[in-house]
């Protein structure tokens, strides 16, 4: 028995020492991972929360105020006003964004000839809308003597406005840049379409459903889970624009704080008035707000996204 025994500890001791030696190559590959997540992501992280409780204007050292950060910015009135427009932003934008990708998914969907140049042009817009260069043409496109208004001219209206330095127009004009941005959502979608066997229209044709009918009943349906990834995504991201409202109003959120963003107000506070406390109490109140419209998106997901399960 007590050969036994011992033969029964080397066995289970060599599973160890084996297990663990099989796993020092992958500790080896993961580590700049984990060291890059705990250096540059989890320390700032940290870092952020004190300084949110601190008067910090980087050159001395922070104070601890408190809550004082967060109850200042409850009567900052141009911090109310970026939340109504990053609030207009997110909630027009995104829903349209959608609509339009899925609309051109289900065309190129039907199969036609240069699918693939198609495919490649149409995403282009996604990889390019957040850079300076296209921010800078889409202000040129819709000031007083842009191609928005030599094209509308054509028709005999005569505009000479500046849309991007019209109050009333010029948050519009960035919604207009995100829904040009609809590439990415859109080669989702695509995938998601291919994905529907094509027996559920047969059937569906043979029971008399017409097209309308057939998309209502089964592609969206059978399409909600990409759907949901699609806005909880376009959701996150849209409450992260920045580059196109500093671009298009110079830094200042102008024409009279129409396009001051959220992240706009956040720069401007931090690295322009030198209020890093103020900062990243913002910071934080962002992820909260990110936090909750995602959660809120999974708990009524239960009523209109459908799984195979």
């Amino acid at each position: 028995m007590s050969y036994a025994a011992e033969f029964a500890s080397l066995v289970k001791n060599r599973g160890k020492h084996d297990s663990y030696t099989d796993n020092k190559p992958a500790y080896v590959f993961l580590a700049p991972w984990i060291i890059g997540a705990v250096c540059l992501s989890l320390v700032p992280m940290i870092v952020s929360v004190y300084l949110s409780f601190t008067k910090y204007n980087m050159l001395t050292s922070p104070k601890w105020v408190g809550v004082q950060n967060f109850t200042n910015l409850m009567k900052d009135t141009r911090y109310i006003h970026s939340l109504e427009v990053t609030f207009t932003y997110v909630i027009v934008s995104v829903p349209l964004q959608l609509m339009a990708a899925l609309a051109l998914a289900v065309v190129l969907d039907r199969g036609m000839r240069g699918l693939t140049f198609y495919r490649s042009a149409f995403y282009l817009p996604s990889m390019m809308g957040g850079s300076v260069a296209i921010a800078v043409l889409w202000k040129m496109v819709f000031g007083a003597d842009g191609l928005f208004n030599r094209f509308m001219n054509v028709f005999g209206l005569n505009l000479t406005q500046s849309w991007v330095a019209n109050p009333a127009t010029a948050n519009w004009t960035l919604i207009v840049l995100h829904i040009w941005q609809f590439g990415s959502p859109m080669v989702i979608f695509l995938a998601g379409l291919r994905q529907i066997p094509r027996e559920l229209y047969e059937a569906a044709s043979v029971d008399g459903a017409g097209k309308g009918r057939q998309f209502l009943s089964i592609t969206l349906p059978m399409l909600s889970p990409i759907i949901f990834f699609n806005l909880v995504m376009s959701i996150i991201n849209s409450f992260q624009t920045f580059t196109q409202a500093f671009i298009v109003s110079g830094g200042t959120g102008g024409p009279s704080d129409s396009t001051l963003f959220y992240t706009l107000y956040l720069y401007t506070q931090g690295f322009g008035q030198m209020k890093m406390g103020y900062a990243a109490a913002m910071a934080w109140i962002l992820v909260v707000i990110v936090a909750v419209f995602t959660l809120l998106n999974f708990a009524l997901s239960k009523y209109w996204v459908h799984y195979d399960d």
